[in-house]
């Protein structure tokens, strides 16, 4: 079969593609050596130790077979990366046009993707709080981590079954993570409104004596009830003033009831003081004791309310608990579901674009390499310097972590081989 003849100007980018005799929609016959049928044992996964947890996901046309272009791969990175095979299906081809449509619609479905796998993996980390080291541990793909789900991938032919078209399965994987997406919405809405709630009840019982809830200090012995005339009120008084208040409390106003204050609370600026006095004196002893600098709180004894205050509490409380452990079960499914989701994404978009560049009969192999950190320009003068033959146009390396004004390469990372990035560190602490 013809080869391709020309290659778009950025991955990603809308392409501008030429391949002769593509048009049929039949399933071609494969020479890649990418497929789950291979008996060759996957490798032991990579010390994590030595490099990170960046992958480059990148195919080469295959020479005069796929495992020659693996072993030059091999021989020419060494010390520059560890690299595994990475398995891809015989997929069906389909048509030019469709291929040229799925290729950039492919590029949107991945950015969500990620974008939905990132929000899961991080309200994971809001919902355990205190326990945001335990974070790692519980994001998963298929019952192992990351990193291991990624250089031992297999396709899940039960998921996503290789006899439907390249368009079917970028649908199939588009509705499930848009489901994900959007129960997420649902359950984080629910679950933060419910913890909200819980919070702002929680605040006003802590904090200042000058704002928070008195609820849970005073008791009903400590007040004057249900009498026309007395009234009991509540003060808060700087410790420094301790001394002052007990002077002066008497004298505020005329009618306050002699030897009637109690300390009730102290925290660590202030304390509350009780005093009784008349009803009609209220406004005056208000007036005055600003005067002191002693603040006068707005409180009325109401053993309801305060009794409704509490189970209110305690109910939010325990439906918090109650909810908090169908939910981390929850984000544990649903990360690895989308995680699976957006890998098969990665391995579409290598089968396609390699179709789209290097042409048919298929005959590429897919490799997966793990940068080690300090080696990565030379891991990439290396890849040019394999698979430059294969467009003339792409004539010298742009490092993209170069700093040129008006030049930003993030979104359009172009190389002569097919090149996607996979990044595992997902959670952005702050």
């Amino acid at each position: 079969m013809p080869r391709a003849l020309g290659l778009c100007p950025a991955v990603g980018s809308p392409p501008c593609r030429l391949i002769c005799g593509v048009g049929s929609s039949q399933s071609q016959h494969s020479f890649h050596c990418n497929s789950v049928s291979s008996l060759v044992p996957p490798p032991d996964p990579p010390d994590l130790s030595a490099v990170m947890s960046e992958f480059w996901l990148i195919s080469a046309p295959g020479e005069k077979t796929c495992q020659q272009t693996w072993d030059t791969m091999m021989h020419r990175s060494t010390n520059l990366s560890t690299n595994n095979k990475f398995n891809i299906p015989d997929l069906k081809v389909g048509t030019l046009d469709v291929l040229v449509g799925l290729s950039d619609e492919l590029a949107k479905l991945d950015s969500f993707v990620e974008s939905v796998v990132k929000k899961v993996g991080q309200y994971m980390a809001d919902v355990l709080e205190d326990s945001r080291d335990k974070v790692q541990e519980n994001l998963l793909a298929n019952g192992v981590d990351l990193v291991t789900y990624i250089t031992r991938f297999q396709w899940d032919m039960a998921k996503y079954p290789i006899k439907q078209s390249l368009k079917n399965i970028s649908e199939i994987i588009s509705k499930q993570v848009s489901q994900i997406d959007n129960d997420l919405k649902a359950r984080a809405s629910a679950y933060n409104n419910l913890k909200g709630n819980l919070q702002n009840l929680e605040r006003k019982n802590a904090g200042s004596l000058l704002t928070r809830s008195l609820a849970d200090i005073v008791k009903k012995d400590d007040f004057v009830l249900d009498s026309e005339y007395l009234v009991t009120m509540l003060v808060v008084v700087p410790k420094t003033s301790y001394a002052d208040w007990q002077k002066t409390y008497e004298t505020l106003a005329e009618m306050v009831v002699p030897r009637s204050t109690s300390l009730l609370f102290e925290d660590m600026e202030s304390g509350l003081f009780s005093v009784t006095l008349f009803r009609k004196a209220i406004d005056d002893f208000r007036h005055k004791a600003r005067e002191y600098k002693f603040t006068v709180r707005d409180f009325q004894y109401n053993a309801e309310e305060m009794k409704a205050d509490k189970e209110e509490m305690t109910r939010l409380s325990t439906d918090k608990k109650k909810q908090f452990g169908p939910l981390v079960r929850w984000l544990k499914v649903n990360f690895s579901e989308a995680f699976i989701a957006w890998i098969h994404i990665k391995a579409l978009r290598v089968f396609v674009e390699s179709v789209l560049r290097y042409g048919l009969p298929v005959n590429f192999q897919a490799m997966l390499l793990q940068p080690n950190k300090k080696n990565m320009k030379k891991l990439r003068e290396v890849l040019y310097d394999l698979y430059k033959h294969l467009d003339s146009s792409a004539a010298s390396i742009i490092d993209a972590s170069m700093d040129i004004p008006g030049l930003n390469l993030s979104q359009q990372e172009y190389y002569p081989y097919v090149y996607y990035k996979i990044d595992c560190n997902l959670l952005d602490f702050k």
